[in-house]
C-alpha cells in the first residue's frame, strides 16, 4: 500500500516538494529558490513564470522521491499550497497565457480607479469578500484588459497558484475557497464565487471554475504529468489551500477563537471567527478558513523578520563572526544581549510596521525614537529587545482589533510559529505583551503539514481536515506570561500608538517617506 503523501508548495521565494508518511512525519524535502521578474517597462510588475516554475517543481518532485528512495507508486496522494493573491489566466485549451505573483503591484492606477467609482464601492466588495482592492484580482484583471486586450480576449479560466499546480497534474482547472477568497471575488458565506461581485466587476462568470473544498479529490495525475514528474499516472490530487490557511491546519488552530502568530519575514496574526463576521472598520482582511463553517481574520505586520535581519547585518558584525566561528546562530548571541536589558528596553520606540489598516494601508518611515546617548542604556541589546517587543505590541494590537469586532474572548492559548518561535526571548515577550499562554509546535513546516492533512483526508484516512490535524499536530513547549510585565507593556503599547500616529503625520506632510504603501492608496 502506498504510504506517503506529497505536498507541493509554491511560495513567494521558492518552490518545494515535501514528503510525509501516513503518520504526518516529514521524511523529505527538496527546494529551489525562484524569482518573480518584472516585465520590461511595467513599473511594479512581478510576473509568475509558469513554465520555469513547473520545471522547477518537477525537479523538486524527482529529487525528493530519489532522496527518500521512493517511486511514483509509493505516493498515495498529492496536495498543494501556495502564496495567496497570485493568479493564473488560461485560454480555451487550458493553457496558461498570463500570470503574476503575489508581490505584483502593477495595478496601482486600476486600484485607484476602482476606489473612485463610488464612496462605498470598495466597501461593497469588502462586505461580501472580506478583501479590499489592494491585493485582489480585479485590479490586475483590469490592467490586463487595458494593456493587453489581445490576452484578455483569450481568457477562459482563472485560478490561484495552488490550483494551477493541480491543473498541471490533472488537466482540471478548479478553485478552492481559502486561496480563492484572496482574489476578492468570492462570497465568504457561500464559499463560492460571488455572482454579485463578478457582475459589479464587469467580468464573465464563465471564466470562474468550479469550487472544491480543501481535502476533496480534484482529479488524478495524467500520463503526461506522470512522465514529467516521475509520479504514477492515476495518483489522486487533493485540493489544498492558501499557505496561511493550510498553515493554521498544520498548527492545530481548529476551533472558533483559536489564534496564531506566524512569525516570519512578515508576521501574520490569524484568528478563527464566525462565518458571517467582517470588520466594520475595514482594518483587517477576512479569508475563508480551510475548515467549513468559519472564516479567518488575518492581520499582517510588515517586514518584522526583515527588520531583525537588518539590525543583525547592519550592527552585529561581531556576533555574526563569532557565530560563524563557533557554529552558533547569530540571533542567539544577539538575544543574549537583549536578555540583559529590562522589559521596556529603556523606553526605545521602534517605528516599522503599523497595525493593519486594510482600507487605508500605508506605513510610517522606519525610525527608532527615544534613543539615549548613554551607551549603557542605548546598546545593541536594548535596541534589539525593543524591536522584539515592538513586534509583539503590533501583534497584540492586531489581535485586539479582531477580537473586538468578532466578539471573541482572548482566552485560548496562542500558537506561535515560524522563525520567531525558535528564540529564547521572543516567545516570552509575545506571551508577556499579549497576556496569553503560547504553544509552540514541534513541526516547523506547518503549511506543508496542512497539505499532508488535506491529502490524507482526500483518500479517506480521516473523515475531515480537523481530524487529520488532531492526529498530526504536536507541540514542543508552552510559554507562560509573566503577569508582572503586563502593565509595563500596556503602557509601552499606548506610547507606541501615539508615536506611530505622529510619524504617519510626517509622511502625510511629505517630510518622511513611507516604508510601504498599498497600491492605489
Amino acid at each position: 500500500m502506498s504510504r506517503h503523501f506529497l505536498v507541493l508548495d509554491a511560495g513567494t521565494g521558492s518552490g518545494r516538494a515535501v514528503i510525509f508518511d501516513r503518520d504526518g512525519r516529514q521524511i523529505g524535502l527538496a527546494q529551489e529558490e525562484w524569482l518573480h521578474l518584472p516585465e520590461p517597462g511595467v513599473p511594479g510588475s512581478m510576473g509568475f513564470d509558469f513554465v520555469g516554475a513547473w520545471a522547477l517543481l518537477t525537479r523538486c518532485i524527482r529529487k525528493v522521491m530519489a532522496d527518500c528512495g521512493l517511486g511514483g507508486a509509493d505516493i498515495a496522494a498529492i496536495s498543494s499550497t501556495s502564496m495567496r493573491e497570485a493568479i493564473v489566466l488560461y485560454d480555451a485549451a487550458g493553457h496558461e497565457i498570463w500570470a503574476c505573483a503575489n508581490v505584483d503591484s502593477r495595478a496601482a492606477a486600476e486600484v485607484a480607479e476602482l476606489k473612485a467609482k463610488a464612496p462605498d464601492f470598495e466597501r461593497r466588495f469588502y462586505e461580501i469578500s472580506g478583501q479590499t482592492f489592494a491585493l485582489g484580482a480585479l485590479p490586475r484583471l483590469n490592467w490586463v484588459r487595458r494593456h493587453h486586450p489581445e490576452i484578455f480576449a483569450q481568457v477562459r479560466a482563472i485560478s490561484m497558484i495552488n490550483d494551477w499546480i493541480g491543473a498541471r497534474l490533472t488537466d482540471e482547472i478548479t478553485a478552492e475557497p481559502t486561496n480563492g477568497s484572496t482574489s476578492g471575488l468570492m462570497d465568504l458565506r457561500a464559499r463560492d464565487w460571488s455572482d454579485a461581485l463578478i457582475d459589479l466587476a464587469g467580468l464573465d462568470r464563465a471564466i470562474f471554475p468550479r469550487v472544491v473544498e480543501p481535502g476533496s479529490v480534484v482529479g488524478h495525475v495524467t500520463p503526461k504529468a506522470a512522465a514529467e514528474t516521475g509520479l504514477a499516472a492515476g495518483t489522486p490530487f487533493v485540493a489544498g489551500g492558501g499557505d496561511v490557511q493550510l498553515g493554521t491546519i498544520g498548527l492545530g488552530v481548529l476551533n472558533l477563537g483559536d489564534a496564531a502568530v506566524l512569525g516570519g519575514t512578515f508576521w501574520q496574526q490569524v484568528v478563527n471567527i464566525p462565518a458571517g463576521a467582517v470588520d466594520p472598520a475595514m482594518r483587517v482582511r477576512i479569508n475563508s478558513a480551510a475548515l467549513p463553517g468559519m472564516n479567518q481574520a488575518e492581520a499582517i505586520s510588515f517586514f518584522v523578520g526583515l527588520t531583525a535581519r537588518w539590525f543583525r547585518d547592519a550592527f552585529c558584525a561581531e556576533e555574526k563572526a563569532r557565530a560563524a566561528a563557533e557554529g552558533l546562530d547569530a540571533y542567539d548571541l544577539i538575544e543574549d544581549l537583549a536578555m540583559q536589558v529590562p522589559p521596556g528596553a529603556h523606553g526605545i520606540i521602534p517605528i516599522y510596521s503599523d497595525a493593519m489598516e486594510f482600507g487605508n494601508w500605508y506605513h510610517a518611515a522606519p525610525s527608532l525614537l527615544n534613543l539615549s546617548l548613554d551607551p549603557a542604556v542605548c546598546s545593541k541589546g536594548a535596541i534589539f529587545r525593543a524591536i522584539e517587543e515592538n513586534a509583539a505590541i503590533v501583534s497584540a494590537e492586531n489581535l485586539a482589533r479582531v477580537e473586538a469586532f468578532a466578539a471573541l474572548p482572548a482566552t485560548a492559548p496562542l500558537v506561535l510559529a515560524g522563525g520567531a518561535s525558535k528564540g529564547r526571548l521572543w516567545p516570552q515577550i509575545v506571551a508577556d505583551v499579549t497576556g496569553r499562554t503560547l504553544r509552540i509546535p514541534r513541526v516547523r513546516e506547518a503549511t506543508a503539514l496542512g497539505g499532508a492533512a488535506a491529502a490524507a483526508t482526500g483518500i479517506g484516512q480521516f473523515a475531515n481536515l480537523g481530524e487529520a490535524a488532531r492526529a498530526f499536530v504536536t507541540f514542543e513547549r508552552t510559554v507562560t506570561p509573566d503577569p508582572d510585565n503586563r502593565a509595563l507593556y500596556d503602557t509601552a503599547r499606548s506610547r507606541w500608538l501615539a508615536a506611530y500616529a505622529a510619524q504617519k503625520a510626517l509622511v502625510d506632510a511629505g517630510i518622511t517617506e513611507t516604508m510601504w504603501r498599498a497600491p492605489g492608496t
